[in-house]
């Protein structure tokens, strides 16, 4: 038995590991990280690649990402919109609705970015990162405020404390 290496197991075991915080990446988000090579994206993708952050998403996200990279201004082929789809897939996690869903949670006036702050709350998340201005207006509802920060993937750095 080597004494030296049983108490730095026993360090490990003991120390505080840092939380791992859970993000929700809204589509222009995805966009801005995996087409664009954003700056103020390129930390948290690096960061989700390193398992400090976790990020999250459901079928009805996945579809609209999926249309989403079928827009012409985007110029992308069916070759890289299916390679885009695989990379975000390759570091996201499915979390799907297992029933009924009834979360106290502000109104988006674009019903299509309702499901974000929906996925947001069945996950716990930490962060919604968004750069619509519908939804960063909702991180200040006063009457149902979200359980989670919503915010820019810039503010997000700085949080997080990302370089």
């Amino acid at each position: 038995m080597n004494i030296a290496l049983d108490s730095i197991d026993s360090l490990r075991k003991q120390a505080p590991r840092p939380k791992i915080h859970t993000l929700v990446l809204d589509t222009n988000i995805v966009m801005d990280m995996l087409h664009f090579a954003n700056r103020h994206t390129l930390p948290i993708q690096r960061a989700i690649a390193c398992g400090t952050l976790r990020c999250v998403t459901d079928s009805a996200c996945l579809a609209e990402l999926e249309r989403v990279t079928g827009y012409p201004e985007f110029g992308l082929d069916a070759a890289a919109r299916d390679g885009l789809m695989a990379r975000y897939r390759a570091f996201v996690s499915v979390h799907d609705a297992d029933g009924e869903e009834n979360y106290l949670l502000p109104r988006c006036r674009d019903a299509d970015d309702q499901k974000f702050l929906i996925l947001g709350a069945r996950c716990a998340a930490d962060l919604l990162i968004t750069r619509d201005k519908l939804l960063l207006k909702l991180a200040r509802h006063r009457h149902k405020p979200p359980p989670y920060a919503i915010i820019t993937a810039e503010a997000a750095c700085g949080l997080l404390g990302l370089g």
